[in-house]
């Protein structure tokens, strides 16, 4: 019966951390310091002041690869034209799929006509896992208080189909909209879809 009880016990202590451990709308967001693709140190603190989206990515994904055929280019076009830092993060592991070098980040970065402010190499997973980042894409949305504003998908089809972007309900571009404006998004936290982080 004790035996039990504890069972249940440190059961119970194990899902409280990990609700703990997650990341919460309205709370601040996790801080990170990780190297980019130019070796360069970033932490979160570093863009206090800022709005900051994180996007996680995987070039090899097939619905990264759809909405890289214009749309994510345009959203990062966009927000950096009202002063965002767009970071996307890759925290493939070395070894896994998406995973690469600063050369490949570069070569990308100018096949694609991408403009992120930095790359982050996540290689640890520890950054990923602080915003419990579980697919490619999953976009993030921090004012300029350092305070999570969104967190979820970037549309609301869950497709590798570029026809379904015009369809689709653009989850992350209203939020991130709502943010700038001073707002609260609605919705401010969604289903990500794409291919699982390959940590």
């Amino acid at each position: 019966m004790k035996l039990a009880k504890l069972v249940v016990s440190v059961g119970a202590m194990l899902f409280a951390a990990t609700l703990a451990a997650a990341p919460q709308v309205g709370q601040p967001a996790p801080d990170f310091t990780v190297k980019d693709s130019n070796g360069q140190s970033h932490s979160l603190k570093d863009f206090a002041g800022k709005n900051v989206v994180l996007e996680w990515t995987n070039h090899d994904c097939p619905f990264v690869v759809k909405h890289y055929s214009g749309n994510m280019q345009q959203l990062q076009q966009a927000m950096q034209a009202k002063d965002v830092v767009w970071l996307s993060v890759i925290s493939s592991a070395p070894g896994k799929q998406g995973h690469i070098d600063s050369a490949k980040a570069a070569e990308l970065t100018s096949s694609r006509n991408a403009s992120p402010t930095a790359i982050l190499f996540d290689e640890s997973g520890n950054m990923g896992k602080a915003y419990d980042a579980k697919t490619t894409p999953h976009m993030y949305v921090i004012d300029e208080d350092g305070v999570l504003q969104y967190m979820g998908g970037i549309d609301s089809i869950p497709s590798a189909k570029v026809d379904d972007i015009a369809k689709a309900t653009p989850y992350f571009a209203n939020a991130a909209t709502a943010v700038l404006a001073g707002n609260i998004p609605d919705p401010a936290v969604t289903r990500p879809y794409g291919c699982s982080v390959k940590y």
